[in-house]
C-alpha cells in the first residue's frame, strides 16, 4: 500500500515530465531493481548475532553502536515524519479535487482541506489503538488503491486515444530542467520508501525471512506494475502537461472522478497511520502505555498525543503544500540513506566473514 498509495498519482508529472520517457523509465526501472536489492538485504539482517532485530534503529545500533542507534533513530522518525506530512497533503488535495467537481467558488483554499483531512486522520488515530488493530481497514485500503488507479488508467487511455499529438520535450530553461531532474531524481528514491523493513517483518510468521522474501519478490514483481503503469499512461496521455496530481487531468462522468478521489483520501489517511506507527508506539512505550485500548487513560492519551502530533503534522502540511517537491526533499533528506545506503553498508559489516571478494568489491 505505501507503494502504490495516492502518491502514485503523481509520478507522471514528477518524474516522467522532468525526466522524459528514456530518463523515466530506466529510472523507474532501476529505481524498483536498487530498491528491491537492498530490501532483500535488511530482510536477510532480520537475526544477527544470534538475536532479532525487529526495529530498524536496534539493528543499526547493534552493528555500529549507540551512536548510529540515536543516529538512525533520528533519521527514521524524521523520514516517518515527512512521509505523514506528505498523506496529508495529498490527502487534501484529493479532498479540494472532489469539492471541486461540484462547486468552484474558491471560498475553500488547498491549506482549508488540509485541515480537514488532518481531522480526519486525528480521528482514525484515536479509534485504531495500534497497527494491527487496522485489520479491516487494510482490505478497505487495497480496495481504494484499486479503484484510484484503475480510474486513472482508464480514463488517462481514454484521454490520450482522443488528443492530438502530445508535447513530450522537457520543459523550462536550461537552469530550470537541471533543478528539475535534481527533483525527479529524489522522487524515484521517494517512490520505493523501504525504511520500515525490519518494523514489518517483525509482524511476519515464521519462517521469518523466507516469507518476508517471498513478499518482497511479489510486491516489487507484481505489485510495482500498478504504478509503473499509471505512471507511463499518464506521460503519454497528457505529456509534458501532466499534474502532479494525475486526477486533475483526467476527463469522464463525474461520479467516477468524485470516487476516483474519495478513494485516494481514505487510502492517504490508513497508509499516514501505517507510517506513523513506529511513532505511536515509541510514544506509548515512553509513557508506558498499557492494558486495554478502551480504557479511559488511554483514550485520553491517544486524544492529547497523538492529536498533537497530527496537530503539528497537518499544520507543516498546510505550510508545506507543493506536494512534488515535498517529495523531492523527503527522498533526498531521508529515504536515501535509510533505502540505498544503510542496507549495502549494514550487510556488508554484518556478513563480512561470509561474503566472496565478489560480492565485497
Amino acid at each position: 500500500m505505501g507503494v502504490n498509495s495516492a502518491y502514485a498519482l503523481g509520478y507522471s508529472g514528477t518524474i516522467m515530465v522532468p525526466l522524459g520517457w528514456i530518463g523515466g523509465v530506466v529510472g523507474l526501472i532501476l529505481s524498483t531493481i536498487v530498491s528491491l536489492y537492498a530490501s532483500i538485504l535488511t530482510a536477510k539482517l532480520h537475526e544477527v548475532g544470534g538475536k532479532r532485530h525487529i526495529r530498524y534503529r536496534d539493528l543499526a545500533g547493534h552493528l555500529y553502536g549507540r551512536t548510529a542507534y540515536l543516529l538512525v533513530w533520528a533519521l527514521q522518525y524524521a523520514n516517518l515524519f515527512l512521509i505523514n506530512i506528505g498523506y496529508i497533503i495529498m490527502a487534501g488535495s484529493a479532498l479540494k479535487a472532489f469539492y471541486l467537481l461540484f462547486r468552484d467558488d474558491h471560498q475553500l483554499k488547498l491549506p482549508h482541506f488540509i485541515a480537514i483531512a488532518g481531522f480526519a486522520c486525528v480521528l482514525f488515530a484515536i479509534a485504531t489503538p495500534h497497527l494491527s488493530a487496522l485489520r479491516v481497514w487494510l482490505g478497505v485500503s487495497s480496495l481504494c488503491l484499486l479503484l484510484y488507479l484503475c480510474i486513472a488508467f482508464v480514463l488517462s487511455l481514454e484521454d490520450g486515444m482522443k488528443a492530438p499529438p502530445r508535447d513530450y520535450s522537457i520543459p523550462g530553461s536550461e537552469v530550470n530542467r537541471i533543478f528539475a531532474t535534481i527533483g525527479a531524481v529524489g522522487n524515484l528514491v521517494f517512490a520505493f520508501n523501504t525504511g520500515m523493513i525490519p518494523e514489518i517483518q517483525a509482524t511476519v510468521r515464521p519462517p521469518v525471512i523466507e516469507n518476508m522474501l517471498k513478499a518482497l519478490f511479489f510486491q516489487f514483481t507484481v505489485g510495482v506494475v500498478p504504478l509503473h503503469a499509471v505512471t507511463y499512461i499518464g506521460y503519454w496521455a497528457y505529456g509534458s502537461s501532466a499534474s502532479s496530481y494525475l486526477l486533475n487531468n483526467v476527463h469522464g462522468p463525474v461520479w467516477l472522478k468524485g470516487v476516483a478521489h474519495m478513494s485516494a483520501f481514505i487510502q492517504s489517511i490508513i497508509t499516514l497511520h501505517i507510517f506513523a506507527s513506529p511513532t505511536y508506539e515509541f510514544l506509548d512505550t515512553t509513557y508506558g502505555i498499557k492494558g486495554s485500548a478502551l480504557a479511559p487513560r488511554n483514550i485520553a492519551f491517544r486524544l492529547v498525543v497523538r492529536g498533537g502530533y497530527l496537530v503539528l503534522t497537518t499544520f507543516l502540511s498546510a505550510l508545506l503544500s507543493f506536494l512534488g517537491d515535498f517529495m523531492s526533499l523527503t527522498g533526498a533528506i531521508s529515504t536515501f540513506p535509510l533505502t540505498f545506503v544503510l542496507p549495502n553498508h549494514m550487510y556488508l559489516i554484518a556478513r563480512k566473514n561470509k561474503l566472496s571478494s565478489l560480492q565485497k568489491s
